[in-house]
């Protein structure tokens, strides 16, 4: 390696405390290979208000290394701090300690230096290196600054194990580079006798080990070889790697999967027990699960069957089905190349889940937004500080530490009372992003907050709601706020859709930040003045609709739904609501220039308009719903489509037998045709079995069996009827952990789909799923489903 000028993006951070200083290790991908980096020497800093300077000298006089600085820096209460300068990291969490007895915080001493020496030159995931010298295979002491847009080509290998009902390490399949392969424990089976219908060939090398010490040196000398940047799986951290790990540790060989064959340095979560992170040293893990929900996708399982047959139209070799692990045994011992296929299988579907999700593309887009490491999930808070301090710090402050301001509760979005019923022609108009729009246009800050408390003249600030004043030249999340929406519109004009989708969950988080007590940046008042302000917009909003003559009959946070009172075709719908966003857009515009003086970055749109519309009630009264609502959508060509929000029909809770009635009886009121015969007619299939398929409970449980003590719930029950039965038949029990369950109800309750013995109970399918979804719907029409089937009731 020599020193020169090139680009990377990060793979993983890490710091340590050495000798001469804290240093800094960055492993980069880059476009010709990984790169590590490492800064060496580097002093940690810290902030203490200046009034507790005795109390502070006193301790750094017991604490060689460390000194204090003046510094041109205040608090959030207007107190000027110094700076507290050391040469290892840890020496601040001993002297954060040590003042703690005293009432003395320590501000941002749990900032982690390599995270403070990224934020503080404004670098999110690409760098550009200039400089340093080459040492011990890395490039040491360069100067890295941000290069936003660059994005390598990763190396992705694709990782899953199969193991006995108890963990036992049975093989290890790895897809995604040219070297595919699956380590097999045990000996070469003799070359079987040709077969009528010989077994397609593979197309991966199919290696046998002689002990589980031999698999995972095979494993660690592959990840050598091949070098990849990312791993993804399936439950890969949690299972996987975790099973990897307790085989190395029982074989007496270490498990090596990090670059320069270094470990994986396990962690647990703090707050969730058992989960565990494994950060390992120059490659990013990336779970699939965890990809998909930090991408917002949504599935009834997250178990790779459910979202490979949803997504791809396929799924595993040997599928969900219940006695998947007897067949994996089975294949084990009678027939390991076929294992080995299944093993394989699932990688292949992870790569594809991937590609086909652009969860890779996501990942990096979201690092580049946020600043986080690529396989750093969730972490809202430690976003909103990667941007946040270092603009903070600029303009003069330092953070106040987790937990000054008392947690306690602050209004929520807004959501209106809804007006129930049958409605032709009903519009939505939608606030776009509606949270940092009110952030950018009414100068919502921790600075800002802090300088208006503080002002002696109230006149020139910002009035929030509250009595909360903001600043109107001393901020920082505004900017932020346009920065990454300037941002996204780009990503939007070049068709970026992961890019775009990170920049926006990034910017919708904001405003939860400011309302979260483990937040250094927590205050009911700041994120109040957020919720409020869109309390007072929606309402101001609807007043608008109904001076124009139209009707407000539901509105949720950012949304309005708006009857236009008569029936309109699609075009006059859509012309009426292109009309309404275009006024109240400059309505807003005209308002706050006159009235405070402030830019305009609200904006209302059309989002659809609804031919029909049913909003119901809530069940077994005559107040309006919220949340829950059914329509007959348009777009501006014409074309249609059933949409369900919050009903049956968009649950999973529910049987297929109720969400095909709600679904058949909806559409069929809303396209004018007849629907009393269909309501008569489902009810008599039902109860003459017709629709035994429909009548499924598929429901998750939670935690395991033996949690549930008081409160037993039918699918509960019906868990520990199975794994009743498969205990009696020597089979292995499935549900003891939670999971997954398949049920139906029966004259002696809910039973187990694969052990059902009793007769169904088509009465309780009538009564509890049927007869509800029915007259919720049929009720505002002057019916009811008892009416409608008093002649199948007798068949209960």
């Amino acid at each position: 390696m020599t020193p020169t000028e090139f680009k990377g993006f990060i793979l993983t951070r890490h710091w340590r405390d050495a000798p001469a200083g804290t240093e800094l290790e960055y492993w980069l991908a880059t476009d010709a290979g990984p790169v590590k980096v490492v800064l060496t020497s580097r002093t940690s800093v810290a902030f203490v208000a200046a009034r507790h300077r005795a109390a502070l000298e006193t301790q750094l006089a017991t604490m060689p290394g460390m000194q204090q600085r003046e510094l041109a820096l205040k608090n959030f209460h207007q107190e000027p701090v110094v700076g507290v300068y050391a040469k290892h990291f840890r020496q601040l969490g001993r002297l954060a300690r040590a003042l703690q007895p005293q009432g003395i915080p320590l501000l941002e001493a749990d900032v982690r230096p390599h995270d403070r020496y990224l934020m503080e030159r404004f670098i999110t995931a690409g760098v550009q290196v200039e400089g340093g010298r080459a040492e011990r295979g890395a490039l040491v002491d360069c100067k890295l600054r941000p290069a936003p847009e660059f994005r390598p080509v990763l190396k992705v290998v694709s990782l899953d194990i199969e193991t006995s009902q108890h963990e036992a390490l049975y093989s290890i399949a790895l897809d995604g580079m040219p070297e595919r392969v699956v380590f097999m424990l045990g000996e070469a089976p003799p070359e079987p006798p040709p077969q009528p219908q010989p077994r397609e060939p593979a197309d991966f090398s199919l290696v046998y080990c002689a002990s589980r010490k031999a698999m995972i040196e095979q494993l660690n000398d592959w990840f050598e070889r091949n070098d990849p940047d990312v791993l993804i799986g399936w439950n890969v951290i949690q299972f996987d790697l975790r099973v990897l790990q307790k085989t190395a540790n029982d074989s007496g060989v270490q498990l090596l999967l990090g670059r320069e064959r270094r470990p994986i340095e396990w962690r647990t979560h703090p707050g969730k027990q058992g989960y565990l992170f494994a950060p390992t040293p120059g490659r990013v893990i990336i779970d699939g699960i965890d990809a998909l929900k930090a991408a917002v996708w949504s599935f009834p399982s997250f178990s790779l069957e459910t979202v490979s047959q949803t997504l791809l139209g396929e799924g595993k070799a040997i599928g969900d089905e219940y006695d998947k692990m007897a067949e994996i045994e089975r294949r084990y011992q009678h027939d390991k190349p076929a294992l080995a296929h299944y093993n394989i299988r699932d990688c292949e579907l992870v790569l594809r889940i991937f590609e086909k999700a652009r969860l890779l593309q996501f990942v990096m887009e979201r690092a580049h937004a946020t600043g986080l490491q690529a396989d750093h999930f969730g972490g809202s808070i430690a976003a909103f500080s990667h941007h946040y301090l270092p603009r903070m710090h600029r303009q003069g402050y330092v953070a106040p530490s987790v937990g000054e301001i008392a947690s306690k509760a602050y209004p929520g979005g807004y959501v209106m009372d809804s007006k129930p019923g049958f409605y032709d022609s009903v519009v939505v108009l939608d606030y776009k992003s509606l949270y940092p729009s009110i952030i950018r246009t009414f100068l919502v800050d921790p600075v800002g907050l802090a300088e208006g408390s503080h002002a002696a003249d109230p006149a020139p600030l910002v009035k929030g709601p509250g009595g909360t004043l903001f600043s109107r030249d001393r901020h920082c999340l505004p900017e932020i706020v346009t920065t990454l929406w300037r941002a996204r519109d780009e990503a939007k004009r070049v068709k970026n859709e992961p890019l775009s989708q990170a920049l926006k969950l990034l910017m919708n988080s904001f405003a939860g930040v400011l309302g979260a007590a483990d937040c250094r940046f927590f205050n009911p008042q700041l994120v109040s003045a957020v919720t409020l302000r869109g309390h007072e917009m929606m309402k101001l909003t609807r007043e608008f609709v109904e001076q124009r003559g139209y009707e407000a009959i539901y509105g949720d946070t950012d949304s309005i739904f708006i009857w236009l009172k008569r029936t309109h075709t699609n075009e006059e719908a859509h012309a009426v609501a292109a009309s309404l966003a275009s006024d109240i857009n400059e309505w807003w515009t005209r308002a706050l220039r006159e009235e405070q003086g402030l830019e305009n970055f609200l904006e209302i749109e059309f989002d659809t308009h609804y031919k029909k519309f049913f909003m119901p009630t809530i069940r077994g009264s005559d107040v309006g719903s919220k949340k829950r609502y059914a329509g007959l959508s348009a777009d501006a060509a014409g074309k249609e489509e059933m949409v369900y929000r919050g009903l049956e029909m968009a649950r999973s809770d529910w049987t297929p037998l109720a969400r095909q009635f709600q679904e058949g009886l909806l559409s069929r009121i809303f396209q004018g045709e007849p629907y009393k015969a269909f309501v008569a007619d489902y009810a008599r299939s039902t109860l003459a079995g017709e629709k035994d398929e429909l009548l499924i409970y598929r429901k998750r449980l939670r935690h395991r069996l033996d949690a549930y003590l008081v409160n037993v719930p039918p699918q509960v029950r019906a868990a520990r009827i199975a794994d009743d039965y498969n205990e009696r038949v020597n089979r292995p029990k499935q549900y003891q952990n939670g999971g997954w369950i398949q049920y139906v109800m029966t004259r002696n309750g809910p039973e187990p789909l694969e052990t059902r013995q009793a007769r169904i109970d088509y009465e309780h399918y009538l009564s509890k799923q049927l007869q509800p979804i029915g007259d919720a719907i049929l009720q505002p029409m002057g019916e009811s489903f008892m009416a409608l089937t008093t002649s199948q009731q007798g068949l209960f």
